[in-house]
């Protein structure tokens, strides 16, 4: 019998429903047809797109330019997402089926933009380096959930704890005239925010959604009264400047990479820095394995001597850390000063890039430059004049999100006692 349940719980864990194959499969082809529909048969056959490989004002990891048959590139992506379809269609995918669903998607978003810029100019260097550092708070906001969740603990106060660090940043950098203490003070910020919120939910056993909701309200509200009286009124209060970026000697000559990925400023570094970190401890410690059995089977693990209390507190609170660097990003490593609800939903957003990346550091990601490219769709298209308003485009991410969690929630590893309260018996 305990063999059979540890099949059953297997086959939920690691495979794919026979519905959800088919419907995935489904769009993977439609997304092909409509690419058809909508892009190829508009474009002439002698049209050229240009794509420049090169982020503009950048002197160093010079690349040449790509200039690409615009209707011949726009079938290769077609052939490419049918035959994604038809291969989850006929067999599945497995574990690899949100991979490959991304790619489908990648495939329309690319021909768009050849649909877009045929006979025309884009510089797509420089929106892939846009789209990285669009892609840092929603990455690290997917970290804070992969970190509360795998603990048995739902998160859903990332928002809220990203917009208090942002103006905390602002504010104390500054004040002190510091960046260093400006992140600093903005971590300290949203952990004590994940304090609350793990005191709530994992000693007052109060609903953790509803914990999470009144951290979103508190924080909207504090950092809009703080910012109307103060911020506003004395400019200096909201003048903590930026962190430069620092290039990586030999690695920021690269062509295309190196101006993306090693020319950046220190929250690029930052991230990819802790998707090792959380990787590693997650999945190849001691620490990582009692975690992610208080998250799975928090009776279990207590019978084994693990304390689930303490394991969720340090969880929310290293959380907090993550939340924190997070909001310091849009004071301090973006705009360089705050402006009420900055942080416009990215918090959420990176929830959903957790749950599409199945709740692990890399596949989050992934789904993170996902959103990012998708954030930085609007503002590039206006420059080349497209039909389609910038305020509509602007949408993209948060359409996306919709997307993402209507076909992904529920449908990954979700650990077993993710959002469930945990009584120490006896």
């Amino acid at each position: 019998m305990a063999a059979s349940s540890t099949t059953i719980q297997r086959i939920k864990i690691g495979g794919i429903s026979t519905a959800r194959r088919v419907s995935i499969g489904v769009i993977e082809i439609l997304i092909g047809v409509f690419i058809y529909i909508a892009f190829a048969r508009t474009v002439a056959a002698d049209t050229l797109t240009k794509f420049v490989m090169t982020p503009g004002g950048m002197n160093v990891g010079k690349m040449a330019d790509w200039i690409v048959p615009s209707q011949l590139t726009l079938y290769i992506l077609i052939g490419l997402s049918v035959l994604i379809g038809i291969g989850q269609l006929v067999k599945g995918y497995g574990k690899a089926t949100n991979g490959l669903m991304g790619i489908a998607f990648l495939c329309f978003i690319f021909a768009f933009l050849t649909w877009q810029a045929s006979g025309k100019s884009l510089n797509l260097a420089g929106m892939l380096s846009s789209s990285v550092l669009l892609a840092v708070p929603i990455t690290l906001g997917a970290f804070t959930g992969i970190l509360c969740e795998r603990a048995g603990v739902v998160n859903i106060a990332i928002e809220g704890m990203m917009l208090m660090a942002a103006m905390i940043g602002a504010l104390m950098g500054s004040v002190t005239g510091s960046l260093w203490w400006g992140l600093l003070f903005g971590v300290m910020s949203a952990v004590l925010l994940a304090a609350l919120h793990a005191v709530l939910s994992i000693k007052y056993k109060i609903d953790q959604i509803i914990s999470g909701t009144v951290i979103n309200i508190f924080s909207t509200g504090m950092t809009a009264f703080i910012s109307q009286k103060f911020m506003q009124v004395y400019q200096q209060l909201n003048n903590p400047g930026t962190f430069p970026r620092l290039p990586i000697p030999g690695l920021s000559e690269i062509p295309l990479l190196g101006p993306i990925l090693f020319n950046a400023n220190m929250y690029v570094y930052l991230m990819f820095a802790l998707l090792i970190i959380i990787q590693v401890a997650l999945f190849a410690t001691r620490w990582g394995l009692r975690m992610r059995s208080v998250g799975e089977h928090p009776k279990a693990a207590d019978t084994l001597g693990i304390d689930v209390i303490k394991t969720r507190y340090m969880a929310v609170l290293l959380g907090g850390v993550v939340a924190g660097i997070a909001g310091t990003f849009f004071t301090l490593g973006s705009v360089g000063r705050f402006d009420e609800g900055m942080t416009a939903g990215k918090g959420f957003i990176g929830l959903a890039a957790m749950i599409f990346g199945n709740y692990s550091p890399i596949g989050a990601l992934g789904a993170g430059f996902l959103f990012g490219f998708a954030d930085s769709l609007g503002s590039k298209l206006s420059l080349l004049g497209s039909v389609i308003p910038s305020s509509l485009m602007s949408t993209a991410p948060y359409l996306i999100t919709m997307i993402v969690l209507a076909g992904f929630v529920g449908k990954g590893h979700v650990p077993a006692a993710d959002g469930k309260a945990y009584e120490k018996e006896g």
